[in-house]
């Protein structure tokens, strides 16, 4: 490993301008404002899948549109950028799920889908006299504890203690969902550790009962008002004041690391340097932060190190497509009385998911019409990618009709598609991230950061901008010093 310093002379390198790039970009001008920092970003716009859209004289997110609130990240960036007063919070908890032939509200007591109270389960209706039995046998403890292994599938879990019906109706949508995944192949050590936990206690709805927080009154999901792209241009800008160089339409087509043979230095004594390749040009850094998707990772970082590219490489994606429609308010005959709701996967449907976004954000109401968006897509189901935009938008649109009794045309329709959108962190992914991390860190002066490592949603993508940046000044080349 090279002893090299980064310091306030220093050039870091970011290559991927979305939420965990910048982040990182910003945590080396937090502890290094004299530094030169240039962020490559191969897209047209700054902030990966954080991005907004006109649709019907609105801004509506057309990539995430809220972040976790209990996680602080995203709302310690919020309020670093002076966004913190224009935050705002979904004006309902209450959300749905297609089961038994209709809609039926979550119940109370979900932890992560699985549920830790019978009543609710029994009065929401989702699991039929048998499902419901068979989830009471947990309680029981008719199923032994399950120990030993360092992880384990989450549906090999929840199905052995649960049971079918919970697995497919409220585990699969909930986790499965927020991964756009399978929870037959998903990780509970990287997507939720507490499971694997109480699978080793008599009940597993008993002990996550007993070790999962409280519900509080404060908001689970915050949003920035005027859309998920005010943060990115907030966060843009301040980088821009800070002297960082953010550049789009900038593709990094190779890495050669220091002493490579075969690099081309573009100064003297860059040969102990990264040097990083942008179309015709090759710029020298000290210090390389790579926050793109694991499949360009693999790309750039394969000739670098074969450990490192293998295990990029295997890290598998789900492509999703988001359906945003705006529709008269006459023509949905079911009350908007909630944030909206899931489809599992066992229905066979397109549709994975619907949000009522004007019902879950008022301020995105507009009277007269609703204003829905739909999820097509999840690991395994890949029919939409053979599909045009208009074959999607009339599937949805189909599908939405008995889902919630729609009648009407849409009168704007807009289809976003999202490759590779999400990482699947299949059973064994924390001991691949530990195994690319290592490689990593034999490396000098490079760091890795996004989605692909350890969590999918905002405030982990931008606690890894974060962690990348902090572990150049953890390895002895401290940003900074001098």
């Amino acid at each position: 490993m090279s002893s090299s310093t980064i310091g306030v002379t220093s050039t870091v390198a970011v290559v991927g301008g979305g939420i965990a790039g910048l982040s990182a970009a910003w945590a080396v001008l937090e502890a290094v404002p004299q530094a030169r920092v240039v962020v490559y970003e191969s897209g047209d716009r700054m902030g990966g899948k954080l991005r907004s859209e006109q649709i019907g004289g609105r801004e509506v997110d057309v990539g995430p549109d809220a972040f976790v609130a209990r996680r602080p990240e995203a709302l310690e960036l919020c309020q670093a950028l002076g966004l913190g007063d224009e935050l705002v919070a979904p004006a309902s908890r209450v959300a749905f799920v297609w089961a038994r032939g209709r809609l039926r509200p979550l119940p109370a007591g979900l932890a992560l889908g699985v549920p830790t109270r019978l009543g609710p389960l029994v009065r929401a209706g989702i699991l039929s006299p048998a499902g419901v039995a068979r989830a009471a046998l947990d309680l029981t403890g008719a199923s032994a504890p399950t120990r030993g292994g360092p992880d384990r599938a989450v549906a090999d879990i929840t199905r052995r203690r649960l049971g079918h019906e919970v697995t497919a109706r409220l585990v699969d949508p909930l986790i499965g969902g927020i991964h756009a995944g399978d929870t037959r192949h998903m990780s509970t050590a990287a997507v939720y550790p507490p499971l694997l936990e109480a699978a080793g206690h008599r009940s597993v709805m008993r002990h996550l009962r007993h070790t999962t927080p409280a519900p509080s009154d404060a908001p689970v999901f915050l949003r920035v008002r005027s859309g998920m792209t005010r943060l990115v241009d907030a966060l843009s800008s301040a980088l821009i004041e800070g002297g960082v160089t953010l550049r789009t339409a900038t593709t990094v087509e190779r890495l050669d690391p220091p002493g490579r043979a075969g690099a081309r230095p573009t100064h003297e004594g860059d040969d102990a340097r990264w040097v990083v390749h942008a179309g015709p040009h090759a710029e020298s850094a000290d210090a390389v932060v790579v926050a793109t998707p694991a499949t360009t990772a693999a790309r750039l970082l394969g000739p670098v190190d074969d450990v490192l590219g293998a295990e990029l490489a295997a890290i598998p994606y789900a492509t999703v497509t988001i359906v945003t429609m705006r529709v008269p308010a006459t023509g949905v005959g079911r009350p908007l009385d909630g944030t909206g709701f899931l489809v599992p996967a066992e229905s066979g449907r397109l549709v994975t998911a619907c949000t009522w976004l004007s019902a879950k954000w008022p301020h995105l109401a507009v009277p007269g019409e609703i204003l829905l968006r739909a999820s097509v897509g999840r690991f395994g189901d890949d029919r939409h990618l053979s599909m045009t935009d208009g074959e999607i938008a009339d599937g949805v649109v189909r599908e939405l009709g008995p889902l919630m009794d729609m009648r009407a045309a849409p009168t704007e329709v807009v289809v976003t598609r999202w490759p590779d959108a999400f990482p699947q962190y299949t059973v064994g992914h924390l001991a691949r991230v530990a195994e690319i991390e290592r490689a990593a860190a034999a490396l000098p002066n490079l760091a890795l950061a996004g989605a692909a490592l350890r969590g999918v949603g905002i405030p982990a993508c931008i606690d890894s901008g974060r962690r990348a940046a902090a572990s150049l000044v953890g390895r002895g080349v401290a940003v900074g010093q001098t």
